[in-house]
């Protein structure tokens, strides 16, 4: 051994068992917090990302089922117009012909196919006539113009139709406009008490 050599007196010494090894470095606070953060702000911008696009999406949706709707709604009348145009056709062609002829029950009985080719063209659609003549008055059925004395007939029937009711499927479309029997000596221009018939 030279004298430039050293020798380190603990060397080849084992710890002993009271001798306890230097603890490693702890991770800083600061840093894992930075970290962290940072994580959560690339996951901030991937949802906000996925947000606009859903968002984008739903606009989209929106416009075409409105877009949609309207299409419907403009164009829900056209097989009903169609079927109708024969009917204008029809009225058209008997109109010259009764300018130009002088027999008016050929031109009345021509209306009344037109009238009723129309009848059948709207009851193909649910829409249908009821009848109200001789029927008790019912609010949900009828509009009372007038109330007559009749003593020959229950009170509030029906005795005259002034503008007939319609249904449409299963729907009051149009209330009848009609006059009443009265027995309660209710003069001719008095009108059933509607609101009552409706409470009772």
């Amino acid at each position: 051994m030279t004298d430039d050599q050293t020798v380190d007196p603990d060397a080849g010494k084992s710890r002993g068992p009271g001798e306890a090894a230097q603890p490693a470095t702890a991770p800083d606070p600061v840093q894992q917090l930075t970290l962290k953060l940072e994580e959560a702000q690339k996951a901030a911008e991937v949802y906000k990302d996925q947000l606009l696009r859903k968002a984008a999406e739903f606009e989209n949706y929106k416009k075409r089922t409105e877009a949609d709707i309207a299409s419907i709604i403009r164009n829900a009348n056209e097989s009903l117009l169609l079927s109708l145009l024969p009917v204008i056709d029809d009225l058209a062609r008997s109109l010259k012909h009764g300018g130009e002829s002088s027999d008016h029950d050929s031109f009345y009985r021509g209306v009344e196919l037109i009238q009723s080719k129309l009848a059948k063209v709207l009851e193909a659609r649910g829409l249908v006539p009821f009848e109200s003549l001789g029927k008790p008055f019912d609010v949900s059925f009828h509009d009372a113009l007038l109330a007559v004395p009749r003593k020959d007939l229950p009170h509030h029937t029906v005795v005259e139709e002034v503008e007939r009711g319609y249904m449409l499927y299963d729907k009051v479309l149009r209330h009848a406009k009609v006059i009443v029997s009265s027995r309660k000596g209710a003069k001719p221009e008095e009108a059933p008490d509607t609101e009552g018939e409706a409470d009772g």
